[in-house]
């Protein structure tokens, strides 16, 4: 069956000067609320760091702004996947990327793990 073209719905793209991309507010916010509503733990430190674990406890994110090791390595968020058949991988993200993005790194990971 084909669908006429007026009843599909229309491709809305903003124009070149409407868009807005994204820069960095160095809040973590989008990312723990995400971690928070996943039902993840989260455990934050007196120095400011939160370290989050899936339930699964395969993975892990860290937010670690006040790290002097991950400052030395340009970083803020170390993420580490242990899958259950395959070798252990870390992503890791500069003090620059927006929250957001990282953000949604996560949301995909999660939506493309498998039980």
């Amino acid at each position: 069956m084909n669908a006429s073209a007026t009843l599909l719905p229309a491709v809305v793209r903003p124009a070149v000067e409407d868009r807005h991309w994204l820069s960095c507010d160095h809040c973590a916010s989008p990312v723990l609320d995400l971690l928070d509503n996943l039902g993840w733990t989260l455990v934050d430190t007196p120095e400011a760091n939160v370290h989050a674990m899936s339930p699964d406890g395969r993975v892990y994110v860290g937010w670690l702004p006040e790290d002097p090791t991950a400052w030395k390595r340009n970083i803020v968020w170390h993420i580490r996947v242990q899958p259950t058949d395959g070798d252990l991988w870390v992503q890791e993200f500069s003090p620059h990327t927006p929250s957001e993005g990282v953000a949604g790194f996560i949301a995909a990971l999660v939506a493309h793990s498998s039980r």
